[in-house]
């Protein structure tokens, strides 16, 4: 694959190449230009994937943009996140017309990466908040949230990738949250406080129960993803703020591999 070597250095800025400069991250681990290719070439190859085997080369303005989310610490599977989310919004409106580049893909892999950085409670990173979407607070109200959430509930029941042993639960909490949405546009205070910690406990009790679904190879398989993408910002974390992250990149994962929406709100 063709690759570029002309831009500024996507860590310190610097008008010079890749080659020459090497891509720096935040805590100052050094990525080679083999890495940087590699993570390129793997968003290449999802992307055609993406666009049913339409090959677009991941070059020039492109490579350099990629480059950019590998120098900032985006984790490839965060990448490949953004990536869906945007093919989600085109395939929603009909038949597409013709084959994505990865440039458009840029706002949602940063919004993701906002995402898993809140989620796992890393705060270094290089990503420019003016290029994301996505704000530091929510702005989805309760009412939609639950509505969202009920939703995602009910996909997940359909794939049945969750199992008979869920099905009870789920509807314990659909039933819970079904009542809750009818509630919600009305409270203020000190009730839709009780509803939103009482969103949480659900949140962690639904989370639990998908933990103790996986057996000890997948538990581990999804502990060492979670190392991968925390290895780019361990330097700047103590033991319990890197224990604390690792933990939720690996909720984060289990949530993804078994559909499952994040009921706790704000």
């Amino acid at each position: 694959m063709p690759i570029s070597r002309s831009t500024a250095c996507g860590s310190c800025g610097s008008a010079t190449s890749h080659r020459d400069c090497r891509l720096q991250i935040a805590d100052c681990r050094l990525i080679s230009d083999l890495e940087i290719s590699d993570f390129c070439r793997e968003i290449e190859t999802y992307l055609c994937r993406k666009n049913d085997g339409h090959l677009i080369r991941v070059t020039g303005p492109s490579f350099d943009l990629v480059a950019g989310w590998a120098a900032q610490g985006v984790p490839l599977k965060v990448a490949l996140e953004g990536i869906d989310r945007y093919f989600e919004r085109y395939y929603a409106k009909g038949q597409r017309r013709r084959p994505v580049k990865i440039d458009f893909c840029d706002a949602d892999v940063l919004d993701v990466f906002d995402e898993w950085r809140r989620a796992t409670g890393i705060t270094t990173s290089r990503v420019d908040s003016r290029q994301s979407t996505v704000s530091q607070q929510s702005t989805v109200s309760l009412p939609a949230h639950l509505e969202r959430v009920l939703t995602r509930l009910t996909a997940a029941r359909a794939k049945n990738v969750l199992g008979p042993s869920f099905d009870s639960l789920i509807d314990r909490v659909a039933q819970e949250l079904d009542a809750a949405r009818a509630e919600a546009r009305g409270l203020r205070g000190d009730a839709r406080r009780a509803l939103i910690d009482r969103l949480a406990v659900i949140d962690a009790e639904l989370l639990r129960q998908a933990h103790d679904l996986l057996d000890p190879p997948a538990r581990d398989a999804l502990a060492r993803e979670a190392d991968v993408e925390l290895a780019p910002f361990r330097s700047g974390l103590s033991a319990d703020a890197v224990a604390r992250a690792k933990q939720a990149a690996i909720d984060r994962r289990v949530r993804e591999r078994f559909g499952l929406p994040t009921i706790s709100f704000g």
